[in-house]
């Protein structure tokens, strides 16, 4: 590319760092707009499969080579979603292998993944429809490797998760805004306490009324001893990490229980007078849109969050190099197709789900569980883990 092409580039993507948000869709392709077209066919996709899932029986059947589906028409809607999710998954590859270490805000990578929008949409058009003329041995093995990158994603997004509430404690540790943050970090941190013992309170009154939900008891029980763990670990002289930090953690472990006791099938005793008394059609619906949402945008909001997987972070940035990994952003996206065919799935390609539901049954709550607990323990050895790197260090050089 010519050296004026580039300073033109490098011009124009500056006006838009400096502008307005609207400033990002109004000054033609540009990796900041791209990012909000690519969270926005992955909505498109996310509910392609599960209007697929809830509604497409009639017509899948239709299609011969869908008839090997084990389990009749229920499975028909199981296997649609793993297709639509294979097709976007591909997408979201193709994008991550052509677009890996770009570090410059000129190219024809750059070009790739900001501009040519015709051709690309062309591309997820096809690759969705493909994989229904796929046999369903292929999808059923598919099936197998959505499990694997779901779980990559949940582990990038808990680490981002993680990292973000580090960052933010440090901040608030910071000479430059010690004095500001101390009041702001300290009310922050009680009413997060404040909030995970009423959540837990309130978990104990409506899913473990009768001493017989063993299961719940434990999982409630178990929340609030991680919540008084990572709190000690935190305080430790050692660490000296304060309040904030295990503080919004522990948010996170009781939302975590929460969803996964949520997730357990209606007809368990010990939720269902909870669940008899808010069952209705609209509530449903509306829980279902807020899932849908709330997938695409933890998506989106891990994939631009490269910057917690660097391993040097004191580079300084120049004007021209990009504002988020590029082949990172995909790659979340490739991973995250698979996590919203395990969602419209429970994790369990034999399990019938009802219309307008997400995420519900055993395997979804012990996936939510195992996420919660594994939450836990990279906090802590992200709070140890510096300590005894330095032990070792002095250790080997006494």
């Amino acid at each position: 590319m010519e050296e004026g092409t580039i300073n033109r580039t490098i011009d124009r993507y500056a006006r838009i760092k400096k502008g307005s948000w609207f400033s990002q869709f109004q000054n033609g392709s540009n990796p900041w707009m791209a990012r909000y077209v690519y969270g926005l066919m992955f909505l498109v996709a996310t509910l392609f499969a599960w209007a697929v899932r809830d509604y497409g029986h009639t017509a899948l059947k239709e299609m011969e080579r869908l008839k090997e589906c084990e389990g009749g028409e229920e499975c028909l809607g199981t296997e649609g979603v793993l297709r639509v999710s294979l097709g976007c998954s591909i997408f979201y590859f193709i994008m991550f292998l052509s677009t890996a270490g770009t570090s410059k805000l000129y190219g024809r990578r750059e070009s790739w993944h900001s501009g040519l929008w015709f051709a690309k949409i062309l591309l997820m058009i096809g690759l969705t429809v493909v994989p229904f003329f796929v046999p369903s041995t292929v999808i059923r093995l598919y099936g197998v490797v959505a499990h694997f990158g779901a779980g990559v994603f949940l582990v990038i997004q808990l680490i981002s998760i993680i990292s973000f509430i580090t960052w933010l404690n440090d901040c608030c540790q910071s000479e430059k805004y010690a004095d500001r943050c101390q009041i702001h970090g300290m009310l922050l941190a009680t009413t997060a306490y404040v909030v995970c013992i009423i959540g837990i309170i309130f978990m104990y009154i409506w899913y473990a009324p009768v001493p017989s939900c063993f299961l719940n008891i434990f999982l409630i029980t178990f929340t609030l001893a991680i919540l008084q763990f990572m709190t000690s670990v935190s305080l430790h002289p050692n660490v000296n990490a304060g309040l904030l930090t295990p503080g919004f953690m522990g948010l996170y472990v009781v939302f975590l229980c929460w969803c996964a006791i949520r997730s357990e099938p209606p007809d368990t005793k010990c939720i269902k007078q909870v669940e008899a008394a808010t069952k209705s059609d609209w509530l449903s619906i509306i829980s279902f849109v807020i899932a849908v949402l709330a997938i695409v945008i933890a998506t989106f909001s891990t994939g631009i969050d490269s910057q917690c997987f660097q391993f040097r972070k004191d580079e300084k940035e120049a004007e021209d190099d990009v504002p988020y990994g590029f082949g990172f952003f995909h790659f979340v996206f490739a991973t995250g197709a698979m996590y919203f065919a395990m969602l419209f799935i429970s994790w369990n390609s034999h399990h019938t789900m009802k219309k307008f539901t997400i995420d519900v049954g055993w395997t979804s709550t012990w996936v939510k569980i195992v996420n919660e607990w594994l939450a836990a323990c990279l906090y802590v050895w992200m709070l140890v883990a510096p300590i005894v790197w330095k032990s070792r260090q002095t250790a080997e050089s006494v």
